[in-house]
């Protein structure tokens, strides 16, 4: 969605696969992180915790898409964005929309709340 991408494996290891197989098993696919290829935007990093999900996220991602943009321009510009995403997965909950501001609430693959905004 952001255009991130997964950053080349750890100095020594050719590939992910082959640093994972290197990890005790309790430790493996513990973490994931990506990068912005350009250097421009933040490393996004998650982490695994022992606790499972038991009502809300505990991270809540709002993506900026229509900076700038006002009314239905704005509002146009977060539905293309909610178009491109569909097929990726994203499921749309609903378009929140007063008539100058908007945004637009989505759930990504495993469920997890985000917004376009």
């Amino acid at each position: 969605m952001l255009g991130h991408v997964v950053p080349p494996p750890p100095e020594g290891f050719a590939t992910w696969d082959e640093y994972k197989r290197a990890q005790p098993p309790e430790e493996r696919d513990s973490w994931f992180a990506c990068i912005d290829p350009s250097g421009a935007g933040p490393r996004l990093y998650f982490q695994r915790v022992p606790e499972g999900k038991a009502a809300k996220n505990r991270v809540h991602l709002d993506v900026r898409v229509g900076t700038g943009l006002v009314e239905e321009e704005r509002l146009a510009a977060l539905e293309a964005e909610c178009a491109r995403l569909i097929p990726l997965g994203a499921v749309q909950v609903r378009t929140l929309y007063d008539g100058n501001d908007a945004c637009i609430p989505m759930l990504d693959i495993e469920g997890n709340v985000f917004c376009i905004d």
